[in-house]
């Protein structure tokens, strides 16, 4: 079977279509960033401490070495009874 040029071309386009259309999604999601010392005891997504398996094994509120994912840009806004979001650990 011969293929000719427009339908190859049909195809391309139809090809880079899918493409862009298929990450859509992915682009709709927000960048996200570690926020230490805003999640509450049990809630916290990772690094709470050694001894622990990480997510959800924070024993306060707002510990300052575990962290929460939150929207990039907002963490150092967020307040809590014990001090802002802060980018890295703090002692709490």
């Amino acid at each position: 079977m011969n293929v000719t040029l427009p339908s190859m071309a049909a195809l391309a386009a139809a090809a880079a279509a899918v493409a862009v259309a298929a990450p859509a999604g992915a682009q709709d999601k927000p960048k996200m960033e570690k926020c230490y010392g805003v999640a509450k005891a049990g809630q916290n997504d990772c690094a709470a401490g050694a001894g622990t398996s990480c997510a959800g094994t924070s024993t306060r509120d707002y510990q300052g070495n575990a962290w929460k994912l939150v929207p990039e840009g907002s963490c150092t806004g967020i307040e809590t009874p014990k001090g802002k979001g802060s980018l890295k650990p703090v002692q709490r």
